[in-house]
């Protein structure tokens, strides 16, 4: 008998779990819950669903549903209060993943992120639709078609940047050297990035500029190093000025051809775990410079940080961007994806640079008139970062 009323009750509290959960979405839109004398405590679920009654109820406009459950999980990411940490939508993602594989459909723009969420032009890459335009290296990005984008994160505008071959997108600029807000309208075409840009100065120094690390990087790279030994170089300079960062196993690919045996580079997880990236030894033993300034970033500072460490080389420029974080990418089932910060990273020393950067060993800083101009466009001999290292090279290899 007691077995009986068990299951007697047992089904009867299944029946009315199952008639709430069915019914609950109905009883939220029918109870007044703004005028009720008194609080209750919710479950994120119910407040959800108490929000979505009162919108569906009352907003004016038609509601875009799907905007809404998108910036419902971009808003749990940016909860967590760090900047690196976000929420990508299905085409966000692409865009990532193109990116991150160095070619795309887009205007041929490279962009990063300053501390206080702009997001800045940090190249225009030659013969593409942005220099045809007149965009420049500098310019602050303000809206994509119209729509507003001060605030957004960087994976958000740079989607809203790039589509379909042969679309149009139109990019309005705060150009920061004018004070002008200007507007480009360009055709969209791909895009494969060169990260690498080589030479030979005075016959003796190669120079290689680096201005992020994707997964073609490294193999660009190394035909450029390559390419310098066979024309006789006797001292390197590395430009990391403006470099973003990247892909942590494309800076560890460039830094195991450069820097001596020893930890490059080492994380702590949330549990403290340590993970080291080691150098094995083979490496060229020439002269180098390293040019860095306050764009230099994340992947960029961890190299920095080891030639600063292990005496390597000679870091010149100016203070770094000081982001010491290393992220993951995890793909969700519906195409979706999650950006989060998994680890700090520390140099060989131990130092974290998280929010402070690093301070060259040859602090020089560009001539004021040229703060707002593309590195590229600044005349080699006013260049006075560059210039230095030519001249700390030349003492060293005499």
């Amino acid at each position: 008998m007691k077995r009986k009323d068990f299951w007697k009750g047992f089904g009867a509290a299944l029946m009315l779990v199952l008639l709430v959960s069915v019914a609950w979405k109905p009883i939220c839109r029918i109870i007044p819950w703004h005028v009720l004398p008194f609080q209750i405590s919710m479950s994120r679920e119910v407040k959800a669903d108490i929000i979505q009654s009162y919108l569906d109820k009352y907003y004016v406009d038609e509601l875009d549903e799907g905007q809404v459950e998108e910036m419902l999980y971009a808003g749990m990411m940016a909860g967590v209060g760090d900047r690196y940490t976000y929420y990508l939508t299905e085409d966000s993602l692409d865009q990532y993943m193109e990116n991150s594989n160095g070619n795309f459909d887009g205007v041929g723009i490279e962009v990063y992120s300053t501390q206080e969420g702009e997001v800045i032009i940090s190249s225009v890459m030659a013969g593409q639709p942005a220099e045809t335009a007149g965009m420049m290296a500098g310019d602050v990005i303000i809206g994509v078609d119209g729509e507003d984008m001060r605030g957004k994160v960087i994976s958000d505008v740079a989607a809203k940047i790039r589509g379909e071959h042969g679309t149009e997108v139109t990019i309005q600029v705060l150009r920061r050297s004018t004070g002008e807000t200007l507007e480009f309208t360009m055709e969209r075409t791909t895009v494969v990035l060169e990260s690498v840009s080589s030479r030979m100065i005075d016959g003796t120094i190669g120079y290689i500029s680096l201005t992020g690390f994707k997964e073609n990087t490294y193999t660009q790279f190394k035909e450029a190093l390559d390419a310098l030994q066979k024309a006789g170089m006797k001292g390197l300079i590395l430009d990391l000025r403006d470099n973003p960062g990247g892909l942590v196993k494309s800076v560890y690919e460039i830094g195991e051809e450069l820097l001596p045996e020893g930890t490059m580079v080492y994380t702590l997880d949330k549990n403290e775990n340590r993970n080291d990236l080691k150098c094995d030894g083979e490496y060229l033993d020439i002269p180098l410079v390293v040019l860095v300034n306050e764009n230099s970033a994340s992947a960029s500072e961890i190299f920095a940080g080891a030639v600063k460490d292990t005496g390597r080389g000679t870091l010149v420029g100016t203070q770094t961007f000081g982001k010491g974080l290393v992220q993951r990418l995890f793909t969700l089932p519906d195409g979706s994806g999650l950006n989060i910060t998994i680890q700090k990273y520390y140099t060989p020393n131990g130092t974290s640079i998280h929010g402070v950067g690093i301070e060259p060993d040859e602090v020089v800083q560009l001539p004021e008139k040229y703060l707002s101009t593309a590195l590229t466009e600044i005349p080699a001999g006013e260049d006075i970062q560059l210039q230095k290292g030519i001249e700390t090279l030349q003492r060293e290899i005499r």
